[in-house]
């Protein structure tokens, strides 16, 4: 396994007192896959990735094991991590605009990574960046390369995150919201990019999400989240065809569908859970139709489920299959 999370928690210390944003998260992923972590907005996906990147807050901390090729990254000095970051494992952050320094020409600040990291000249480093952002379809790039962050649309930037996280070419990438603000036809652009790069060199990516279209025609796997825990996890097409948890099952009827006509559009009532303040049982009992007595007391140990059609499913639900539908 080239990456493999293990009971995974991200607590965060503040004036209210802890919050806790991730609590005994766990999964893998292999060379060359693709797995999805989607859930509503708090529920723990980019924290996730920020604590196995070594970037939380100053006032988080991680426990757990984080194991990238046999290290565990929660327990590497600064300096390994630093040797880990960007030369094996690249991040793609969710705004471009705010990712790149709008002081600083591009050339700058993709030239940056391979002096730092691959030790090569200014005049080399320009160079491969050039082809980069070539690779990455940014037109007429030896010219475009002089040129300030603010002077290349949100595609376009995004598009130079990207070719910035591939210059050392890591084994793992892990986009968070990667087409957030794009227009329909930029985020097909960039899902066809990112397909293209996985190809191309074999790269694993973990792609973190709220929209389940993007996710639907591009990860071999997905990890559903909320209130910080899995929900459920499985290949994409049976937790798309068959979904285990009521959440999964809320996620997927909220989604717009061309060959279904339902009128309104449906809701999950009520409100995330205050992170802080989490239910002693499933996090998601308040809001969930077919909770029970012990659903709002016994927090759900996630299980896997290797007899169900024959597929790896895992779920946290004390409820019986038969009720989730």
């Amino acid at each position: 396994m080239l990456l493999e999370v293990q009971d995974l928690k991200v607590t965060f210390t503040t004036g209210d007192g802890p919050v806790n944003a991730v609590n005994g998260v766990s999964f893998g992923i292999d060379t060359g896959q693709t797995l999805a972590i989607v859930g509503e907005s708090g529920s723990g996906k980019s924290q996730t990735a920020y604590a196995a990147m070594g970037l939380l807050a100053r006032n988080g901390t991680a426990t757990g094991n984080v194991r990238f090729d046999g290290r565990d990254l929660l327990h590497l000095s600064q300096n390994d991590l630093n040797k880990v970051r960007a030369q094996e494992i690249a991040m793609i952050f969710q705004d471009p605009m705010t990712s790149l320094n709008p002081y600083l020409r591009i050339s700058e600040q993709m030239a940056e990574v391979l002096t730092l990291h691959k030790g090569m000249s200014k005049r080399d480093a320009v160079t491969e960046a050039v082809k980069m952002l070539d690779a990455v379809r940014i037109p007429d790039a030896r010219a475009r390369i002089t040129m300030y962050p603010h002077e290349f649309s949100g595609g376009m930037r995004q598009r130079i995150m990207i070719a910035m996280a591939l210059l050392c070419r890591p084994r793992l990438l892990i986009a968070d919201e990667p087409t957030t603000a794009l227009d329909v036809t930029v985020q097909a652009q960039i899902m066809q990019l990112l397909g293209d790069i996985r190809r191309d060199f074999g790269t694993a990516i973990v792609l973190i999400t709220h929209d389940l279209g993007v996710v639907a025609g591009f990860c071999d796997r997905t990890m559903v989240m909320y209130g910080g825990q899995v929900m459920e996890e499985g290949t994409t097409e049976d937790v798309f065809a068959r979904p285990v948890h009521p959440y999964t099952v809320g996620l997927l009827r909220a989604v717009p569908r061309l060959d279904r006509d339902d009128g309104e559009l449906q809701t999950i009532a009520g409100e995330p859970p205050d992170m802080s303040r989490l239910p002693a049982g499933c996090p998601f009992s308040p809001r969930c139709s077919i909770a029970k007595p012990r659903c709002e007391g016994t927090r759900p140990t996630l299980v896997h489920m290797s007899d169900f059609m024959g597929q790896d499913r895992r779920r946290a639900c004390h409820a019986d299959l038969s009720e989730v539908a």
